[in-house]
């Protein structure tokens, strides 16, 4: 299964590099695809290098083919999964805003879109991430977690990653056909 893997700027980034090992431990062929923001929080290398495949960052960095390559992963990616998906990146998806490689994928592909969110839960509760995330899941997109806990910020709240084992295996049901 191609698995287009976006990473946000979010803390928890750190935990995509786990989601690329063990999926591709599974024989998924991921492909990260980073924000700028990402990565303060992870090297695209690491994910490079558990991946097996170049990571994409910027979309104007493809100069390999003529081939524009964010098109590319959109037409193959069997299943797009955000983890972690910032407020930022969910609002731009709900509105349709392609400024990055990452949100270009996403309204390139029409592979199923799975969000795991994370951030503070202040802005998880926000009633515009609230919105936001009824407009996806009204376009089919599901959403895992996020999960209650002690935040990066200090507070106990709803806003952490859900657990990686947790996410891959959401993740796998996709070989089969979209989990209902």
């Amino acid at each position: 299964m191609n698995v287009v893997l976006g990473v946000t700027a979010s803390i928890a980034a750190y935990k995509a590099a786990d989601l690329a090992s063990r999926l591709t431990k599974q024989g998924c062929s991921v492909h990260a695809v980073m924000t700028k923001g990402a990565t303060q929080f992870i090297t695209p290398l690491t994910l490079q290098t558990l991946s097996r495949h170049p990571v994409t960052v910027d979309i104007f960095d493809e100069k390999a083919d003529w081939h524009p390559g964010h098109i590319e992963l959109a037409d193959n990616a069997e299943l797009l999964l955000i983890a972690p998906a910032t407020a930022d990146v969910i609002a731009k998806l709900a509105h349709g805003f392609a400024d990055d490689a990452l949100t270009s994928i996403a309204l390139a592909t029409r592979a199923p879109l799975l969000i795991a969110p994370a951030m503070n839960g202040k802005m998880w509760l926000h009633p515009a991430t609230q919105q936001n995330v009824a407009t996806l899941k009204n376009r089919d997109a599901r959403f895992i977690g996020p999960e209650e806990g002690l935040l990066a910020c200090g507070y106990e709240g709803i806003g952490r990653l859900w657990p990686v084992d947790e996410i891959v295996a959401q993740a796998l049901k996709y070989r089969q056909g979209v989990p209902g």
